[in-house]
């Protein structure tokens, strides 16, 4: 492996500080999607301008989309032409990187073309199954395979439309793969049935994409558990109508810094975050009360107080597994174990999330245990250490935070979180030097 950089954190012995929450990722990328369907001109204000949105636009360009950006920070807007729709020649090939939702909701969304397509990412992106997806697309009459017949990418999509109908989807992989089907739905000939077989994972982001959807004038239809499976359903006849859309702030990158007053402790305020958000990652500051912070909601602001000592919880992180590594960062310095379930799915993120942060927490001198279903963590007495985040952008952001406390501890490839976050070191920085 090449020689990476790395950055020295800082130990803190307090921290008193306001945070602006940069813009949800995770609702950019549904509203580039919808506003990709959206005939005419959709205009997204605050969007997250971060690496994977960066391949999302590249791409949705490159098959005959005008994208254009105006602006910076708050100022930000992304302009979506879809007036013309999708005009790249046959077999246009597109390269997503490492980003996973990317890769997902470009499957669904381009396999309703009549042209063929070659969806592409990096050594990491290779290895991340997307065969449930590829699957259901083949059950709607759509063209969807993996080239290496291996179930990942590179794959190829589009040629024949999607002609729509019923489809069953194995729930305990990844959400993506129901927001990206329910997301390409409205571009179906005859409507679009899903069926969820087992439990859903995350489904907050399913929550999310359907009221970004709803933003753009298309309703899906969630029929709750009664004894049966859950189903999702988009009726033929809809169409996106282009929008003038604001971003809201981004609740998993918020996260690091509620964390970073339990680990110190300290007091840390984040400002721009919706208080009716559906995002599942807002459950995070429950967590955090039950590990002993006080948490201080005000408006479109979020304040938490760290108190010692914390104590250790079990948490299912089912619906909001993106915050599992920041969970396992405050949980370090915690009163008695901490079980992290419900997430076995964290084995096929940017890395497999719960191999890594168990590697990572023992490099430091910490205990954590792989369970089929998550990880136990166990406090220990810490030492520094370069810690390697495999490439992983929240990998990197908690075990930041946790440097505040463990004098001596550095992130190797530091810039890996521009994937999210491009601002995270300046913010932390500022953050940690009590500006």
């Amino acid at each position: 492996m090449a020689k990476l950089d790395a950055r020295p954190i800082p130990v803190a012995r307090s921290l008193q500080g306001r945070v602006t929450a940069p813009p949800s990722k995770s609702v950019t990328q549904r509203a580039l999607i919808t506003a990709s369907l959206a005939p005419g001109v959709s205009r997204l204000h605050r969007p997250l301008l971060a690496d994977d949105s960066r391949h999302l636009m590249t791409a949705l360009s490159a098959v005959g989309i005008p994208i254009s950006v105006r602006g910076e920070g708050d100022t930000a807007v992304v302009e979506v032409d879809a007036t013309s729709g999708v005009r790249a020649a046959d077999a246009q090939a597109l390269f997503a990187g490492n980003a996973g939702t990317a890769m997902r909701f470009l499957c669904a969304r381009l396999s309703a073309e009549r042209r063929t397509f070659l969806l592409d990412g990096d050594a990491r992106m290779r290895q991340r199954p997307i065969e449930d997806l590829l699957k259901a697309l083949r059950s709607l009459g759509a063209a969807a395979e993996s080239v290496r017949g291996d179930g990942c990418p590179p794959v190829r999509v589009g040629g024949r439309g999607l002609p729509g109908g019923r489809t069953v989807l194995a729930g305990g992989r990844s959400s993506q793969f129901l927001s990206a089907l329910l997301l390409a739905a409205p571009a179906a000939e005859h409507g679009v049935e899903i069926e969820i077989e087992g439990d859903l994972v995350s489904r907050p982001y399913a929550d999310l994409t359907i009221d970004v959807m709803r933003r753009f004038g298309v309703r899906a239809s969630p029929d709750p558990p009664s004894g049966g499976a859950v189903r999702f359903g988009v009726a033929a006849g809809q169409a996106y109508r282009p929008a003038d859309f604001t971003i809201e702030g981004d609740y998993s990158s918020a996260s690091y810094f509620f964390a970073a007053a339990a680990v110190v402790p300290g007091r840390v305020e984040v400002e721009g975050l919706d208080p009716r958000s559906l995002q599942g990652d807002a459950r995070f500051l429950d967590l955090l009360e039950a590990m002993g912070c006080r948490v201080i909601r005000s408006g479109d602001s979020v304040a938490v107080e760290g108190t010692a000592p914390l104590r250790g919880i079990d948490a299912n992180l089912g619906d909001l597994p993106d915050v599992a590594p920041t969970l396992a960062a405050v949980a370090l310095f915690a009163e008695g174990e901490t079980r992290i379930t419900g997430v076995p799915h964290l084995r096929i993120k940017e890395s497999d999330r719960i191999a890594a942060l168990c590697d990572e927490i023992g490099r430091l001198g910490g205990e954590a245990e792989p369970i089929p279903d998550g990880l136990v963590i166990r406090p220990r007495p810490l030492r520094g250490a370069a810690i390697d985040p495999h490439g992983d952008h929240r990998m990197a952001m908690a075990f930041a935070i946790a440097g505040l406390r463990v004098p001596g501890l550095s992130i190797l490839d530091p810039a890996c979180v521009t994937k999210s976050y491009p601002g995270f070191w300046t913010d932390f920085d500022r953050l940690a030097a009590g500006q």
